[in-house]
């Protein structure tokens, strides 16, 4: 099955570091936490990637066309045409198509974009500024139980996005969190349906706004609850305590090793 994640905003509200490179390669740990992300992925089985990338979509690409660069020991042996010698290799088992969907493309409209690669098949899409320690076979399994066209995974957090009103497992609508109230957000690690493109219009179709609004009102949207560790990374602060926790060996979305 394969994962689509969005890696195309500009991420300004951590414009400390995304005026450099798009969000989604900020490093944790010296790792880009999109690679944190599709570590996650890997560890539960699940090795094939479509990259929706956009601001500085280079970036991304050379970091992707350099990794034994950026993660083994090499040698340059300059007496014989400059060859290059890998060592300790690291190579992951992960097939990554990286997609220039257009810089000021809605996450709707990048979705859209990338429909060739995924084809008439279920997928998984969730967002490159993101960790949890969730398994997404669990994920996958509540979706098939609901045959539905959307599940996304809910969590329960103070913090400053908007809220979904659920009745059961059904997502029935969304509105803005108010500060006292502990409704639960949408924190992405979605399973999708091929019919979601149906749902999509074009480049200025926002995904969270035009379609998962939508999919409530149809009944076509199931929220999967999740109570363990999640994590986004929207603004300085964020990303310091993902950090700090990696340094201190006590990253809970570490689950591959």
């Amino acid at each position: 099955m394969k994962v689509v994640l969005l890696a195309g905003g500009y991420g300004t509200r951590i414009n400390e570091e995304s005026h450099l490179k798009p969000k989604p390669m900020i490093e944790i740990g010296e790792k880009p936490i999109l690679w944190h992300i599709m570590k996650e992925y890997s560890h539960h089985g699940y090795n094939e990637f479509i990259i929706c990338a956009g601001y500085k979509q280079y970036v991304i690409k050379e970091w992707f066309a350099n990794y034994y660069l950026y993660n083994c020991d090499v040698t340059f042996d300059l007496t014989d045409d400059n060859r290059m010698t890998v060592h300790n290799n690291a190579a992951e088992p992960w097939k990554v198509t990286i997609v220039d969907t257009g810089l000021d493309t809605m996450t709707g409209g990048r979705i859209k974009r990338v429909q060739k690669y995924i084809g008439d098949e279920t997928f998984m899409l969730s967002y490159g500024d993101g960790v949890s320690d969730i398994n997404m076979n669990d994920i996958l399994k509540f979706h098939k139980s609901h045959g539905k066209v959307a599940t996304i995974t809910s969590v329960n957090i103070g913090q400053r996005f908007g809220t979904m009103e659920m009745e059961g497992d059904r997502i029935s609508s969304f509105r803005e969190k108010n500060e006292t109230d502990g409704s639960r957000i949408n924190a992405g690690y979605m399973v999708l349906e091929p019919e979601i493109f149906d749902y999509i219009e074009g480049d200025k179709t926002i995904f969270e706004k035009d379609v998962l609004e939508r999919l409530a009102s149809e009944g076509q949207l199931m929220g999967y609850r999740y109570d363990g560790f999640w994590q986004c990374m929207d603004t300085k602060r964020e990303k310091d305590r993902l950090e700090a926790l990696w340094a201190d060996g006590n990253a809970p979305w570490k689950t591959w090793e």
